[in-house]
């Protein structure tokens, strides 16, 4: 596994860990604001792994992240839009 840090308009983490399938993939963690609890963390959950390549999703409404691994870079316009989907704001990519 090797980790590389990379800079947008936001600084992103990657990370190639295996995924599910047992292939590589890319891990990036998000920070959402107004998650307060379970069903918060449900409703991004959901939203976001509708996307295309998304492999897996871990949401925690007690610090804002949103972890999210991926078969390839997700546009963060994508991750956005279902952010907002769910009713919350993606802040910023940490």
């Amino acid at each position: 596994m090797t980790a590389e840090t990379k800079s947008q308009s936001t600084e992103a983490t990657d990370s190639r860990p295996s995924t599910p399938d047992g292939t590589e993939g890319i891990t990036t963690v998000y920070q959402v604001t107004g998650m307060t609890c379970g069903h918060c963390e449900t409703a991004v959950t959901s939203e976001i792994s509708g996307i295309e390549g998304v492999t897996s999703v871990r949401a925690s409404a007690a610090t804002g992240d949103v972890t999210v691994t991926s078969r390839s870079p997700l546009d963060e316009t994508a991750v956005r839009a279902a952010v907002d989907e769910a009713g919350y704001e993606l802040a910023s990519q940490s």
